[in-house]
């Protein structure tokens, strides 16, 4: 479960980032709102790795919509030629 801090608490910024764990985040607010969040690097990696891949499942979803498609036998014949 995330952790929720007021922003203000980063006065005190290495109590906040020692909660900061793999798997955790600590929710920043700001007028008692979700503002921020701070997460582990690897774990952001990992995060934005995951958005990168369901963009890219989504470019092809859309394209499957949009485009013609192949039999299998034109998709042989197409990668042969190439």
């Amino acid at each position: 479960m995330d952790n929720v801090v007021p922003v203000s608490d980063l006065r005190s910024y290495n109590q906040t980032l020692r909660e900061v764990q793999e798997g955790q985040h600590v929710v920043l607010t700001k007028n008692g709102y979700a503002k921020y969040v701070v997460t582990d690097y690897e774990e952001w990696k990992k995060m934005k790795a995951t958005i990168d891949l369901f963009s890219e499942l989504q470019k092809g979803v859309q394209s499957h919509k949009t485009e013609a498609t192949l039999s299998l036998d034109e998709l042989k014949s197409h990668i042969k030629d190439e």
